[in-house]
């Protein structure tokens, strides 16, 4: 339905955000498609759409003429490529940067593997490098919104301080302000599995849930996010999700390793990669390695101990929020992977059958574009809500040129 505002600027400033965000979702969508799902005029719809076109945010193209309809063809509207995002996640292995499009849709990645845990000033070094790489190549002639970043800890909402990365060793630092310095971007940071719901939930296996629960496994533990009744859950502080800081009742004893250990003590990557004898690996990778020793009976042993544990913790979750979807990704979706059907046997067992009826659990869809993805998405945040004024900002920062590359070199 059609916005309403306390004047006519603001209808039409919400208007512009409606029809942009309709287009960003869906990636391409018809002007038809646009007035059903708005309830605007046509006319007002073209205005609008024709008003993205001039700041550069939406392309219309005309319909494919060997598809049959019913009625005259609508013009398609897909998210203009010059608008982008840069996307970051520090971890305790790698610092990674991507370039995302507004279509949600990863341009360029580069990763930088790194052999401790880096400190904050570190991390910033390294991102600013790797930003200044992309400067001189993809990001010629394109116009940089923000830089996202996806931190694998707690994240203050406000100021974008990183209260907490346990794995990482931060405490209270000002990454957003550090790396806004470093590299002359304004900065937008959150927690990393937050902001991977986030994803899932707008362009992955998530898109039609309106309660889901996401919980994602890497180097630097478990972390999770929540999105309910369509929104996410940030919690007052935006510290809402931290799954793998829980600890859990666990029956049988010769499956707790650790003393008073958590569910990221318990549920661990790092067990996982030594019983296949890796010392590193991707998602994809891990869980092809557990499935080429499916037959090893101390592989066997290890990831059901895991999915015993994992049960516990989406049970608890699954009878507190009652979702729709259950979404596990990183190394989690490789445990899944290696016997989905355990899995949700032992969750059954123990959620409350009513909250567990009609739950699916399944695999992140996004694979590893799924942060990147995320830390656009905080990014865009402001041209999403007010596309006009952000994109007059953005266009005020210095577009990276051939000539800038020549130059920086």
């Amino acid at each position: 339905m059609a916005m309403l505002g306390n004047n006519l600027d603001s209808v039409r400033r919400e208007n512009l955000s409606m029809v942009l965000g309709i287009v960003h979702r869906r990636g391409r969508v018809s002007r038809s498609q646009i007035t059903h799902a708005t309830g605007l005029n046509r006319s007002t719809v073209a205005a609008l759409v024709a008003e993205l076109v001039a700041l550069d945010l939406v392309v219309v193209r005309e319909p494919d003429a060997s598809v049959t309809t019913v009625g005259r063809p609508s013009p398609q509207i897909s998210p203009a490529d010059t608008h982008v995002t840069i996307a970051v996640n520090p971890e305790l292995d790698a610092v990674t940067v991507g370039v995302v499009g507004l279509a949600g849709t990863v341009v360029h990645r580069l990763r930088r593997d790194v052999d401790h845990a880096l400190s904050p000033a570190e991390a910033t070094a390294i991102i600013a490098d790797i930003v200044a790489e992309l400067e001189r190549g993809v990001l010629v002639g394109r116009t940089v919104v923000a830089v996202g970043v996806a931190v694998p800890g707690l994240v203050r909402s406000s100021d974008g301080v990183v209260r907490w990365a346990p794995h990482l060793e931060w405490f209270d630092q000002p990454l957003a302000e550090l790396v806004a310095t470093a590299t002359g971007y304004r900065v937008a940071i959150g927690n990393d599995a937050s902001l991977g719901a986030l994803a899932e939930h707008l362009f992955g296996v998530g898109r039609d849930a309106t309660d889901m629960i996401y919980l994602n496994g890497g180097a630097s533990g478990i972390g999770g996010g929540v999105i309910a009744s369509g929104r996410p859950l940030g919690g007052v502080g935006g510290y809402a999700g931290e799954f793998g800081q829980n600890r859990l009742g666990i029956d049988i004893g010769t499956d707790r390793t650790s003393p008073d250990g958590t569910l990221e003590d318990e549920v661990s990557r790092a067990r996982l990669l030594d019983v296949v004898g890796l010392s590193s690996a991707d998602g994809l990778r891990l869980e092809q390695a557990l499935a080429d020793a499916s037959e090893n009976p101390a592989v066997r042993a290890e990831v059901s101990r895991q999915l015993r544990i994992l049960s516990v913790a989406l049970s608890n979750a699954i009878n507190v929020l009652n979702p729709q979807t259950v979404v596990l990704g990183g190394f989690l979706a490789a445990l899944y992977a290696f016997d989905p059907v355990t899995l949700e046997d032992c969750v059954a067992q123990q959620a409350v059958p009513a909250a567990f009826e009609g739950v699916r659990i399944v695999p992140a869809a996004l694979g590893e574009d799924l942060l990147m993805i995320g830390a656009a998405q905080l990014a865009f945040e402001d041209l999403l809500r007010d596309p006009a004024s952000a994109a007059a900002s953005a266009a005020t920062q210095p577009t990276p040129s051939a000539t800038d590359g020549e130059n920086s070199q």
